[in-house]
């Protein structure tokens, strides 16, 4: 199709007022583009924001923690001490049983058997040393009258003598077989909590059993766990001094024993492959939480509290140097600073260098940041149960 002068003008027109039709539409497009782009870049260049909490002092007593494992101070493990069919269980698996209660019954059929030929032996040997006594009184009258002789009278006397070593004899044996009779009774030989049985009532035991159930008296019980040599010192020093370390156990759930113990006794070897000696505290154990061979964490409290720097323990890293925390300057600049810990207690950790009151340490998102990098610092909210600053 062919356009005169004329057509090309008309539809230069038609354009021209298509596209001022278009303008606006076109201009808002941009004005909304442009400004999400400009806030994206800013997002990405915005710093890092971390939460910081500062260095603060503190009165607290040193505190170290060590793993340890309990161990009651009575544990019998009951065993057949005789060789019989067991009878009757006399008690049932994990209730408290008395000094002295009967548990186990094994047949005593003929150990009582047994106990009757011996005391039969017994009284036979009673009867012939009655009878050496009054041959050998009946001889010695005679030898003061001169009427038997002395080989006579020195034959009665070893007759006698023989007659006692037989009723000695006698009656040790019929000892030994009341032994072996009691037995067959297997009573509890301290107060306590008993465990499960391990044998059914109709199976032949003896001393090669094993292990028939055993009694724990719980009511008191013992922490053992390995001291390092460098703490061990610092707890030599206040026993010494007559003043007892306070003890607290740490258990599976996290939560405080109620009862404090105190450390009684400490080991006069160092395991060398540790390089600790093992203490043991003592604690009492009425409400029987605590049971024989449970792991918990021992926690010793020093006696001296001191004024220390102390800093969450979220706060420190470690590498290949040692410990180490990040700490923002008034700028916002993150520098990392080496420091050296005296203890953990609470959460939290006292710090002997590297840190002075005031410095702002990043407790939070210490992974984004490096030291010289620029980042927004914001107060850490306080632990529960500890007031705001």
């Amino acid at each position: 199709m062919r356009y005169g002068a004329r057509g090309f003008g008309q539809l230069s027109l038609a354009l021209g007022r298509r596209l001022v039709g278009w303008l606006p539409g076109l201009l808002l497009g941009l004005s909304c583009v442009l400004p999400a782009a400009a806030q994206t870049k800013s997002a990405e260049n915005a710093p890092p924001v971390v939460l910081v909490r500062p260095v603060e002092v503190r009165t607290l007593a040193p505190q170290s923690e060590y793993v340890g494992r309990l161990a009651v101070f009575d544990k019998v493990e009951l065993r057949a001490r005789v060789k019989g069919v067991l009878g009757k269980r006399e008690y049932a698996d994990g209730t408290k049983v008395a000094e002295g209660q009967l548990l186990f019954t094994i047949d005593p059929t003929p150990y009582r058997i047994a106990v009757n030929q011996k005391r039969a032996l017994r009284d036979g040997a009673q009867a012939a040393l009655i009878n050496a006594d009054a041959q050998l009184k009946r001889a010695a009258e005679l030898l003061r009258t001169n009427n038997v002789s002395q080989v006579s009278y020195d034959q009665r006397l070893a007759e006698q003598l023989q007659a006692k070593a037989t009723l000695d004899d006698a009656q040790a044996q019929l000892d030994d077989a009341e032994l072996q009779l009691s037995y067959t009774q297997i009573t509890a030989p301290i107060a306590g909590l008993i465990g499960r049985s391990s044998v059914s009532p109709g199976n032949l035991v003896g001393p090669e059993s094993g292990v028939l159930a055993t009694i724990v008296n719980e009511r008191q019980i013992r922490a053992l766990f390995s001291v390092p040599q460098a703490d061990l010192l610092n707890v030599r020093r206040d026993l010494r001094a007559g003043e007892p370390l306070a003890v607290r156990l740490r258990l599976a759930d996290g939560k405080l024993y109620s009862e404090k113990g105190k450390v009684d006794f400490i080991d006069v070897a160092v395991d060398p492959t540790t390089d600790g000696q093992m203490a043991r505290a003592v604690f009492d154990n009425a409400d029987e939480l605590l049971t024989d061979g449970q792991t918990v964490r021992v926690i010793v409290e020093g006696n001296e509290p001191a004024k220390v720097m102390v800093v969450p323990q979220a706060a420190m890293a470690i590498d290949q140097t040692g410990r180490y925390v990040y700490v923002v300057d008034g700028k916002g600049v993150v520098e990392q600073r080496r420091i050296t810990v005296d203890f953990v207690r609470d959460g939290m950790i006292a710090v002997t260098s590297g840190l002075k009151e005031g410095d702002r340490v990043i407790v939070q998102g210490q992974q984004r940041v490096r030291a010289g990098m620029v980042v927004e610092a914001q107060p850490a909210p306080a632990p529960a149960g500890q007031p705001k600053r």
